[in-house]
């Protein structure tokens, strides 16, 4: 494994300065994300703080909506609740594919339904 690790938006390639630098805060704005236990940064060998493209992603989240007036608590329930509506909308839109996947293998089973019982109605008629 080699550069390619770095197109994994799990795999934490990123020290808390980098990290801060890319979301515009100060790493002290990281540091308390851990200590309230909203964001859980990986850790080197050294026990230095590592974040992965999507824990930045969620800790500039979490500054957008500190930036409009939210707590820390709040915005990550806010993000939480999000995400839980983003899962809940797309279970729905598969639970409604297959329902209308279905619907149709229904639709199709009842017309060979019909077709084998006009056949039979057929063969009864030419005995």
């Amino acid at each position: 494994m080699g550069v390619e690790r770095l197109d994994d938006h799990d795999y934490p390639s990123l020290t808390i300065g980098q990290a801060a630098e890319l979301i515009g805060v100060a790493p002290a704005f990281l540091r308390s994300l851990d200590a309230a236990d909203l964001l859980h940064p990986h850790r080197s060998e050294g026990g230095q703080r590592r974040y992965s493209r999507r824990q930045v992603d969620f800790a500039a989240r979490v500054r957008e909506l500190s930036d409009e007036g939210n707590t820390i608590a709040g915005a990550a329930s806010i993000l939480t609740l999000r995400g839980d509506l983003a899962d809940a909308q797309r279970d729905l839109r598969t639970a409604r594919a297959e329902r209308d996947e279905a619907r149709s293998e229904r639709d199709e089973a009842r017309a060979d339904l019909a077709q084998a019982h006009d056949d039979l109605d057929r063969l009864r008629a030419d005995d």
